[in-house]
């Protein structure tokens, strides 16, 4: 392998992305470290002083010594970050999932092979030494005939809003059931409950049904009283055990079942079996091997491809899991669950939120998903591939097309219009040049604004009415005109900010706190 160099680039170093980073680091081969979070950059500068730190992406993209870029990002800007990094010339390792919908993970996959650049998703427990080793087990016939796997994924930890306990958690069971298994399954079935948050499933019960007679059962939830995780395998011969919060990770039980007189089965219990494997770290393991790839050119084991099949299993466990996934409803849902006007037409392939309305003689588009506890408008045309969050309202006459992201709380007034070609011709086809667009949790949109695709708006971000949005907007930022340009700043109860001492800002209706901080002379506003 070519001598490591600092060519690697991580974007997002929170929640478990400062993991990676840590990894990066002593491997030397990280060259920068990019967050949208200021606070979290200063925390690692005083500890990793000889890091590159940005808080931009595009800096991160346009930067030639760059050659590798690893996302540890929310799942809703997998997509878009990880296939402008393959626009810009990068090899790209992304966490898991690849994207939201199988149309992205297939754009991504075809884009990678265009531009001939490695794609890779962080599904790590293929490389974790007692997988590795569970995967030999049962080629080599230990355990007889497979008769079924079943896995959890248990915790009462941190819990999400942009994605639910399938998308969040199960990528890593489907993933090794896949492999363990060697196949992918004809027959998806899921069960789900919301709890906590309208349209976030927390509990999820997934059925995988396979051609050989096998049947993968997953049980995934973030409202748990304990942390557990743990795979089982059940074969005729003997059963394994997976457990990854144990010392020793891997078990055998020879249990047998004897058949008396050959009609009454009984257990034939039996002590189990520690079975040794190597003590590595799986991220590290799943790091160096995206290292070895970008150097020497490999694909990786958990390549764009593999990432494309558990998509096609979640999306379909989602679809299951939802009525919403009936299609081509065009009446009120009589199970109460969402309403639909009679006037109004979803295509095929649509998926609706619980307590989600939608008004007179609106048209979703194939492919959108749109969240729960949503209000859309009349004369509404949403897609296709369009996502919307929770609780959006979106106002008559709004046209939002395919490259359009609204996170969470997105409120869309009268007559506003998001583009998604920057240069449209009618006798040109340009659907290969579709920018997206990131509206961000709670910002507001005014009448009649006009939002230029390529631009992120930021969390709770404030366009006054008639504005043509050409730039990006830091969150709360207050931006009016033509084209939009920015006057000052919003709360996040939406009244504009006035009131400055000493840099701190203080909203005259609610009474809450923001800080005023110089960005390298861009002015980026905290809550305080």
């Amino acid at each position: 392998m070519k001598a490591k160099q600092k060519e690697f680039a991580l974007v997002g170093f929170g929640f478990w992305g400062k993991n990676i980073f840590r990894n990066l680091y002593d491997l030397k081969v990280l060259h920068t470290a990019c967050d949208n979070n200021l606070e979290t950059i200063e925390g690692f500068k005083a500890e990793y002083p000889d890091v590159n730190y940005t808080d931009s992406f595009t800096s991160v993209l346009n930067n030639p010594k760059i050659k590798a870029v690893l996302l540890a990002t929310p799942a809703s800007t997998h997509f878009t970050m990880a296939r402008e990094a393959l626009l810009a010339g990068k090899d790209v390792f992304v966490e898991k999932p690849l994207s939201l919908t199988v149309e992205e993970g297939q754009g991504l996959l075809d884009l990678s092979k265009r531009t001939k650049r490695l794609l890779m998703v962080g599904h790590i427990l293929q490389y974790h030494p007692a997988v590795i080793k569970l995967k030999k087990i049962i080629s080599s016939g230990k355990l007889g005939k497979i008769y079924y796997v079943y896995s959890n994924r248990l915790n009462i930890g941190k819990l999400r809003i942009e994605e639910n306990s399938l998308w969040s958690f199960a990528p890593h069971d489907i993933s090794v059931i896949l492999m363990l298994l060697g196949e992918e399954p004809f027959g998806v079935s899921t069960f789900s409950g919301d709890y906590l948050n309208p349209g976030i499933n927390d509990v999820t019960l997934t059925v995988l049904e396979f051609k050989n007679g096998v049947k993968g059962h997953i049980f995934v939830s973030w409202l748990h009283p304990f942390k557990e995780q743990k795979l089982v395998v059940v074969g005729s011969k003997a059963m394994a055990v997976f457990d990854d919060l144990t010392a020793e990770k891997l078990f055998i039980y020879p249990h047998k079942i004897k058949w008396e007189e050959g009609k009454i089965p009984i257990a034939q219990k039996a002590d189990f079996q520690v079975v040794e494997t190597e003590r590595k770290e799986p991220l590290r393991e799943e790091l160096e091997h995206f290292i070895r790839c970008v150097y020497e050119r490999k694909t990786p084991k958990t390549d764009g491809a593999e990432g494309l099949r558990v998509l096609k299993v979640l999306e379909s466990a989602e679809k299951h899991s939802f009525l919403s996934s009936d299609v081509g409803l065009k009446t009120p849902d009589t199970s109460g669950k969402f309403f639909i006007h009679e006037t109004s037409c979803l295509d095929n392939n649509v998926s609706i939120g619980k307590q989600t309305k939608i008004w007179h003689f609106s048209h979703i588009l194939k492919n959108s998903r749109i969240g729960a506890n949503c209000i859309i408008g009349q004369n509404v045309s949403i897609g296709p591939d369009v996502k919307i969050g929770n609780r959006c309202k979106i106002q008559n006459n709004v046209s939002i097309y395919k490259g359009v992201i609204l996170e969470d709380e997105v409120f869309c007034g009268p007559s506003c219009v998001f583009t998604n070609v920057y240069n449209p011709r009618a006798f040109i086809e340009r659907k290969d040049e579709f920018k997206p667009i990131l509206v961000k949790r709670g910002a507001t949109i005014g009448a009649n604004a006009t939002i230029i695709c390529g631009v992120k708006i930021g969390s709770y971000a404030f366009v006054g009415a008639g504005a043509v949005v050409k730039n990006d907007i830091p969150d709360y930022g207050l931006v009016v005109g033509v084209p939009a340009k920015q006057i000052g700043w919003a709360c996040k109860c939406g009244a504009t900010l006035r009131t400055f001492k000493k840099k701190i800002v203080l909203c005259g209706l609610c009474e809450a706190k923001y800080k005023l901080k110089d960005n390298g002379g861009r002015l980026v506003l905290n809550k305080a």
